[in-house]
């Protein structure tokens, strides 16, 4: 263990390296659909689905990952998770025909699945017990800077070069990563063997059973509200394309601040913080409908949105890993199939909300799933809690 932990943040920063390009890797064709449709003669419609099917492949890898690589050195395992994004990449930039880009994302999927639910909780093994969760905060950020960075340099490529650049630059920033896990990480050993039945059991365990519902609450919550937050902001709010192209990065760059501020309020009370995070989340999304006429409370709620979702998957993961000690890749590998599904279903359910009733209904809806995930924690969670603190004290 010594090992391990000697040179413990430069290990954590190839670590978060990582999971800077595999996620900036998911998000960089967003903006690029139209080019990729109109350059390989597909349907708009139907380039929507490289979004859907790496959603999809990371829900799958995440647990099949945990399980057919439990018993190798962690070190190997993200070293070649990157090398198979590095390939994705590749392939994508050089595909020629649709059905090549979409293996690519598939690759992708696997990628970003296995190394969420291995990379999340590396910080353990590199660094000691009382800098755990500042070290799980800055592998976290790199999920957010990626999904800041994500778009604009999606629509700086889209609007100056092809579409291909942009997975020559994930590949390049994947062969950067794999670089780094090579010279930084030191050899850390498996520590615990995931079997298939591991990932169901989970769903005994109390604590992580309420876990893995708050975080479905609050993703589902999250994205059925962000996915649709530019037509509300053009629409309902009445914002130029050029403030809400600002708008969205004042609430990304609120996101990578909130990740680090909730670093320090989750070493104090993981619960306290959840709780209060789902609270606020609710209450955003819920007035913006009310403010939308006054573009100063609109960017203002937008801080607030950006601060409290940049903590919320760092206290959730932190959660699932404190519930499943003793198999904390399995917790974290259910949990990452948990937010991709919850991912998926928040945006399709608010979708059919906004087209029926528009973006008001659609973050009220958001709100009461919020509402309900901070429920669940304090009805389910808390008195397990207690429960687990009063056998201990006994």
């Amino acid at each position: 263990m010594t090992r391990t932990r000697t040179g413990g943040w430069f290990g954590i920063a190839a670590v978060a390296a990582g999971s800077f390009a595999t996620v900036l890797s998911e998000f960089l064709p967003i903006g690029l659909l139209p080019s990729i449709s109109h350059d390989l003669g597909v349907p708009i419609g139907t380039t929507g689905l490289m979004v859907v099917t790496t959603g999809l492949a990371a829900a799958v890898a995440a647990p099949a990952v945990a399980v057919t690589t439990s018993r190798l050195d962690r070190r190997t395992v993200l070293a070649g998770l990157s090398a198979v994004l590095v390939l994705a990449d590749v392939v994508a930039a050089t595909a020629a025909a649709f059905p090549v880009l979409l293996v690519a994302r598939v690759l992708v999927g696997v990628a970003l699945g296995g190394f969420w639910a291995v990379g999340a909780g590396i910080a353990s093994r590199l660094l000691p017990p009382e800098d755990t969760i500042r070290g799980t905060s800055f592998i976290t950020a790199g999920i957010s800077i990626a999904t800041v960075v994500s778009l604009p340099l999606g629509a700086i490529i889209a609007a100056t070069s092809t579409w291909r650049l942009a997975f020559v630059i994930g590949a390049a920033l994947g062969v950067l990563a794999l670089v780094l896990q090579l010279i930084a990480l030191p050899a850390i050993p498996s520590q615990e063997r995931v079997r298939p039945v591991e990932l169901l059991s989970l769903f005994a365990v109390p604590r992580a059973r309420t876990g893995l519902i708050v975080a479905a609450l609050l993703f589902a919550a999250q994205f059925a509200a962000y996915t649709f937050i530019s037509p509300f902001l053009q629409d309902a709010a009445r914002i130029s394309p050029a403030g809400i192209s600002i708008a969205l990065l004042v609430f990304g760059v609120s996101g990578i601040a909130g990740n680090f501020v909730t670093g320090t309020a989750l070493a104090r009370s993981v619960p306290a913080t959840l709780v209060a995070g789902g609270l606020v989340l609710a209450a955003a999304v819920a007035l913006l409908p009310l403010v939308a006429h006054l573009p100063v409370a609109v960017f203002a709620l937008l801080v607030v949105w950006g601060l409290v979702w940049g903590g919320l998957p760092l206290g959730l993961q932190t959660w699932m890993v404190q519930a499943t000690p003793a198999g904390a890749e399995a917790g974290l590998a259910m949990f990452v199939t948990t937010l991709q599904v919850a991912l998926a279903v928040g945006s399709t359910i608010g979708g059919v909300v906004v087209t029926a009733s528009g973006t008001a209904v659609d973050f009220g809806f958001a709100a009461v799933l919020a509402l309900l995930g901070s429920a669940a924690l304090v009805l389910l969670g808390l008195p397990t809690l207690r429960a687990r603190a009063a056998l201990a004290s006994h």
